[in-house]
């Protein structure tokens, strides 16, 4: 089996433990190819990723006649995960050896357990995504697709960052907390206090535990003024680093009084170590809270990833509308959260026979747009409906409005509004190929200043 000393020095998995790298040797499986080996075909089911140990994997696309070089991975490079984030089923490109190749490849439901289970390693694969998604762009007209995928994995990195710092802070906290808890246990067992007084701190410890989950957030100049009033009489009681101890214990709602209390329960003297050992616990409590919120964060964000892509779904399948418009929202919160409010007018839709993942990027497509004419501060408005054999989906902005002039020109392949570099022109054309291609359904817009309606109609039932 593969060491995993090799796979640590793929820099994806340099940051894992050494059970999480024995965990991917265990499920991957190894490869070994010759300069000449066909690695995958275009048009073979996209079903594994890959991590090239050593050698080199060049992958090319026909292009008409000629076959395009789309990019080269050398040794100690993981790829292959474009087509399954994408919701593909098969790699639109084929990749052949052109060195000696050892190879590990990851089946995609491990891929899929791996990004639910090492966040760390989810951020980098998305940002690498990102990357990788731009510059196929500017080489294969074929998979347009990507430009919006491109954008939605920057969003997600973006995303995962403040629940990664979260994690990170909370784990560096922890492990300084956890060096301090033996030496305030060891201070506060030295202290003879009596069977009674050991049962009233238990449950003193239990009432602030309580407290801390029902108190109600101060104003930060009322918490100020506490923890200065706090920090005074912890002086006066003779008490050091009162100032370390105030936020926490003013945070659960405790003042001078409650103290107060306590000291005719137990020796005055034993007040500091008591007290330290309560903001310990408290400050534990905390960041278990802290890392519990920031690990299930980055979970949604790779659940959403999911059920966007449809993963492990037939292309054509039955599908909920409003449930693929929600994902796509969530994909794309991070442009969403700024100023855009979402007024959302859903009717009473059936599920519909639809390419879910292909549906998906007429959502992304239609909303990015949304959002952008409204510059990040407007509303966006979602109204859906059935209509006979068909749903309708109307996505409305109250931003600019698209000029008469070029009204007639939108759906045009590389016709953009944009300026350089900030559009393809190939949003719309998608929609328009989807929607009415593939789904054989039908787009149109009304456009005004102040109203801009996309209308998406869909067959319930999709027939060849």
């Amino acid at each position: 089996m593969l060491d995993i000393e090799e796979l640590r020095q793929v820099e994806l998995f340099a940051s894992l433990s050494d059970e999480q790298l024995r965990w991917l040797c265990e499920q991957g499986k190894e490869i070994w190819l010759q300069p000449g080996d066909i690695h995958r075909s275009a048009g073979d089911p996209a079903e594994q990723v890959f991590i090239m140990i050593d050698g080199e994997v060049q992958v090319t696309q026909k292009v008409g006649n000629q076959e395009i070089v789309l990019v080269t991975y050398g040794p100690k490079t993981f790829f292959g995960e474009l087509p399954i984030l994408t919701g593909e089923t098969h790699y639109w490109a084929g990749g052949k050896a052109v060195q000696p190749c050892h190879i590990l490849e990851l089946d995609k439901d491990k891929f899929w357990q791996m990004l639910a289970t090492m966040p760390a390693v989810t951020t980098l694969i998305l940002q690498t995504m990102a990357q990788r998604v731009q510059e196929l762009q500017s080489m294969s007209q074929q998979r347009e697709k990507l430009a919006a995928l491109g954008t939605m994995a920057a969003g997600l990195s973006h995303e995962m960052n403040n629940p990664m710092a979260a994690v990170r802070r909370g784990t560096g906290e922890l492990q300084k907390l956890f060096q301090q808890l033996p030496s305030l246990v060891l201070q506060l067992s030295q202290r003879q206090f009596t069977q009674p007084q050991i049962e009233y701190l238990g449950g003193l410890q239990q009432e602030v535990i309580a407290k801390q989950q029902q108190t109600t957030q101060l104003s930060p100049l009322s918490r100020c003024d506490r923890e200065d009033e706090l920090v005074d009489w912890l002086d006066d009681n003779g008490v050091s680093d009162g100032w370390k101890l105030a936020p926490t214990l003013v945070a659960v709602g405790l003042d001078a009084n409650d103290l107060s209390k306590i000291t005719q329960q137990v020796p005055a003297e034993s007040l500091g170590d008591i007290l330290a050992w309560l903001e310990a616990s408290l400050s534990g409590l905390n960041l278990l809270s802290e890392l519990d919120e920031g690990s299930s964060r980055v979970y949604e964000l790779v659940k959403a990833l999911q059920d966007y892509s449809y993963m492990d779904q037939a292309p054509l399948q039955e599908v909920n509308v409003h449930d693929g418009i929600e994902s796509t929202l969530k994909m794309m919160h991070h442009k969403l959260k700024d100023g855009v409010a979402v007024i959302r007018e859903y009717g009473n839709l059936p599920r519909i026979s639809a390419y879910g993942s292909e549906l998906n990027q007429v959502w992304t497509n239609l909303i990015d747009n949304a959002i952008d004419a409204v510059k990040g501060q407007g509303q966006l408005r979602i109204h859906t409906k059935c209509e006979n054999e068909q749903v309708l989906i109307e996505i409305i902005d109250n931003g600019t409005g698209i000029a008469p002039e070029i009204q007639s020109r939108i759906f045009e392949p590389f016709f953009t509004t944009k300026g350089v570099g900030e559009g393809k022109g190939l949003g719309l054309d998608i929609v328009y190929r989807t929607v009415v291609g593939k789904h054989k359904g039908d787009v149109r817009f009304t456009s005004c200043p102040g109203n801009t309606c996309f209308q998406v109609r869909l067959p319930v039932v999709l027939t060849d």
